[in-house]
């Protein structure tokens, strides 16, 4: 059974084709909405096992949905990758002490978001 992988970005077109990336590999079933609200709607629905969630939305940004994932017992325990164009050390650094479970570089490279992904899965066990 493929893994579930939501992504939550108010990029359209980023989240059109991380969808596309991800399903590339028959390991991940991909969903994009385009803010924290649907995405923490589509988290309890959905039951996704892993998000990834762009850090700079309108409205409610990523740590701000990521706080909310981490209140909730019913996302609570789903693995977070931030998505960001923000790669300075101290902004990587203040994502990390949030809990994540790590940060890809937007733009991403989309032939191996996928991998990224799945090896970040792996190196916490988080994989079924």
């Amino acid at each position: 059974m493929p893994l579930k992988a939501l992504y939550i970005d108010d990029d359209e077109d980023i989240g059109t084709i991380a969808v596309m990336c991800l399903k590339l590999n028959d390991a991940f079933e991909a969903r994009h909405v385009s803010n924290g609200s649907d995405g923490l709607k589509v988290a309890v629905d959905w039951e996704p096992d892993v998000i990834l969630l762009d850090v700079m939305m309108p409205v409610m940004d990523g740590p701000s949905t990521y706080k909310h994932l981490k209140d909730n017992p019913a996302t609570s325990g789903i693995p977070v990758i931030f998505v960001t164009a923000r790669t300075q050390r101290n902004e990587l650094e203040h994502l990390s002490r949030l809990g994540a479970l790590g940060t890809i570089a937007k733009p991403f490279e989309p032939v191996t978001l996928a991998d990224d992904v799945a090896d970040m899965l792996d190196q916490v066990g988080s994989r079924r």
